[in-house]
């Protein structure tokens, strides 16, 4: 099998989840080879390194092998071999873990897992605020020792 399509292959080692996608991918100038973006009928050939952007992260895959079939799970390492960057990895799990943070409007309610992240969160920065007032102090202050407490000149 000396060639293969760029669109046929990333649907055959599961990175993306059915081949219109991934042709629509090719389209729309997310797939690159080298630095180019590639239209779907491009062939590739076993060594190539192929990006895809999937914002807001740019994975890259060296072609190791050539297959025309979709591959179950366990064989795609045989297939290729994930080259991305570190730097790309830490920026998806950045956006992983400010998902719940910067919530779209009309987004709808949290899910439970939403949920249950942002009291961890809050939790822990409740924990590690610095309030400037102890509040047992607060039983202690009188109000009526400050006449014009309200701002009223009576």
């Amino acid at each position: 099998m000396p060639e293969v399509r760029v669109d046929k292959w990333l649907w055959a080692v599961r990175v993306f989840k059915t081949r219109s996608i991934a042709t629509e991918a090719c389209k729309k100038g997310r797939v690159m080879l080298g630095d180019t973006p590639v239209k779907p009928s491009r062939t590739l050939k076993p060594g190539d390194v192929v990006k895809v952007r999937k914002p807001p992260v740019t994975y890259s895959f060296r072609v190791l092998a050539l297959t025309q079939n979709r591959l179950g799970a366990k064989l795609v390492p045989e297939y290729m071999e994930n080259v991305t960057p570190q730097s790309e990895l830490h920026l998806l799990d950045m956006v992983k873990i400010s998902g719940f943070v910067d919530r779209r409007k009309g987004l709808g309610r949290p899910t439970k897992r939403e949920g249950r992240e942002l009291s961890r969160f809050t939790e822990e920065a409740m924990d590690n605020w610095e309030f400037g007032l102890d509040f047992d102090d607060i039983d202690d202050y009188d109000i009526s020792d400050n006449e014009n407490f309200f701002g009223d000149d009576e």
